[in-house]
């Protein structure tokens, strides 16, 4: 029987021919996303859902979607979709990640346009039958310092294309390399230099735990007075509020808006001030990108249903069918050991560098690569998936090596993957159990042997008497459950290290408490996957 595609959202015709040429039985209803009560009455009878952004493909309807194996999103965003719902259902869930990269950069470049020269203001005037050239001095682009806040793929292009408009470009990105900013033609900044010197500031981020309300009241405080801002990346990355009283205020001169705080924006404290330029979510509202994702979309879904290759996936590796059941462990492995690096360092990583020993070394090791690397940079592009992640890792200019070797030690074969920055080397191994389960077997080139849980507590110390009852009496008094405790250490007065697997979250006031021992050098909340 055929495997059978529901297209709820605007699809080509092009895009839906595909699934047809690939044998999919594809049932078109381009207004369906809209009716979420009919949707979720028939999504059980699908085994794909190919959607834009209008349908949400929330935890109710996931529920109810009892066949359904793929979620293909036309796009990048997959902001309407409840990932770890379907993760939890076996559901993959791809988007396009490249797709509408030039038109939203184009956007972003268009609306900085728009703002120096006041450009719908007056466009309306002289609609209007006025004749007002006074009133609308704008500002030159040339020879201006544009602030470029995330110099990913998307602000990658804007760098470019300003440069080319003669603009002098700064970028702050924490995975932004000396070199490779050198190679782009720009001065990497850490975020306090860019606010004061930039004449424009462009957003370019995902919306994270670090980049949310990143141009603040504090922020915007900061920036230079004249400056004008362009956010064509998510809403929410600026306090729209307090733009609004720094625009009433002169010191921030126009802001060009793409994406807001809430979608649809009906009302917003930016609408209707003097040169805020806004439009409705336009980053990705070209003929060309339209067609490219939905094309795209189309290809991937098929491609998965019909032959079981995964591709672009957000909860799933990109492997194929016969690789999945050897390699499911150990893609969960480098998935940790990647976000431990990740969750533990907060400098810029200049080189990578990861081991296969023993068995991992034969396997799909590109898979592999890629999990780590993904689980590596997590916790600041939230929507990095297995194919983004080694081109953002290239882009970035981060060196990036693998070594394969034998058999060595007692282990049949684990990873191992070593990160070094400006300030320091750490590395992490790991292995899998018979159990199929990820497990880390050195830290900081210290042995242990230790469980990964969902919520653990990484602590690193110097080796002196009662560390062990400071870290439990400290964690017992503030409600902490330890479920797990292992251990690791040099020699007596050495380095150690601890892995507490506790029950839930520890907050920020009671990792304060740690790290005011003076023998603790580091204390950090550690969150794993572990479906």
């Amino acid at each position: 029987m055929a495997p059978r595609v529901l297209v709820s959202d605007e699809l080509s015709e092009t895009a839906v021919q595909i699934f047809r040429d690939r044998g999919v039985e594809v049932d078109f209803q381009p207004k369906l996303g809209k009716d979420k009560d009919k949707l979720a009455e028939i999504i059980g009878n699908y085994d794909g859902l190919a959607i834009r952004s209008a349908t949400k493909a929330t935890e109710k309807l996931i529920a109810a979607a009892t066949n359904l194996k793929v979620i293909g999103r036309a796009g990048i965003g997959v902001d309407n979709v409840d990932i770890p719902a379907a993760s939890k259902r076996g559901i993959i869930v791809m988007n396009t990640p490249f797709g509408n990269s030039i038109t939203t950069a184009e956007h972003a470049i268009a609306l900085m346009f728009a703002v120096a020269r006041q450009l719908p203001a007056a466009d309306a005037s002289t609609q209007a039958g006025k004749w007002e050239k006074s009133k609308f001095m704008g500002v030159e682009i040339t020879g201006k310092t544009l602030g470029v806040i995330g110099a990913g793929n998307i602000g990658g292009i804007v760098c470019k294309k300003a440069i080319g408009l003669g603009m002098h470009v700064i970028a702050y990105d924490p995975f932004l390399s000396v070199e490779r900013a050198q190679e782009m033609g720009v001065e990497k900044v850490e975020l306090e230099e860019l606010l004061p010197r930039a004449d424009f500031i462009t957003l370019h981020v995902p919306m994270t735990d670090k980049t949310r309300g990143i141009l603040g009241a504090e922020n915007l405080a900061k920036t230079k007075p004249g400056v004008r801002i362009v956010n064509c990346a998510r809403g929410g990355l600026v306090d729209e509020a307090a733009l609004a009283e720094a625009i009433k205020s002169g010191h921030v001169a126009g802001a060009g808006f793409d994406v807001f705080e809430v979608e649809p924006a009906t009302e917003s404290p930016l609408f209707g001030l003097p040169n805020v330029v806004c439009t409705p979510h336009l980053g990705a509202s070209t003929t060309e990108a339209q067609e490219n994702v939905a094309l795209q979309v189309a290809e991937q879904m098929s491609d998965y249903l019909v032959k079981g290759a995964v591709s672009n996936a957000i909860n799933m590796p990109s492997i194929t069918a016969e690789e999945a059941p050897i390699l499911k462990p150990f893609i969960r492995l480098a998935d940790v050991l990647g976000a431990f690096v990740g969750q533990v360092s907060d400098d810029p990583i200049k080189e990578i560098e990861i081991l296969f020993d023993g068995q991992t070394a034969t396997m799909n090791t590109r898979a592999l690569t890629s999990a780590l690397l993904a689980g590596l940079i997590r916790n600041q592009v939230a929507d990095v998936n297995m194919v983004s992640a080694p081109i953002m890792i290239k882009e970035k200019g981060i060196v990036l090596s693998e070594v394969k070797r034998d058999k060595t030690g007692v282990y049949d074969g684990y990873i191992k993957l070593t990160v070094k920055t400006d300030k320091q080397t750490r590395s992490v191994a790991g292995t899998v159990f018979s159990d199929g389960k990820p497990r880390f077997i050195q830290i900081k080139g210290i042995n242990m042997d230790a469980d990964v849980g969902a919520n653990m507590v990484y602590i690193s110390n110097t080796d002196v008497p009662g560390m062990i009852g400071f870290m439990g009496t400290t964690l017992g008094d503030a409600g902490v459950n330890i479920a797990n405790f292992q251990l690791g250490r040099e020699v007596g007065g050495g380095d150690a290290i601890a892995l507490l697997y506790v029950d839930a979250p520890v907050s920020q006031a009671v990792l304060d408490k740690l790290t005011a021992n003076a023998a603790i050098k580091q204390a950090r909340p550690l969150v794993f996957n572990v479906e």
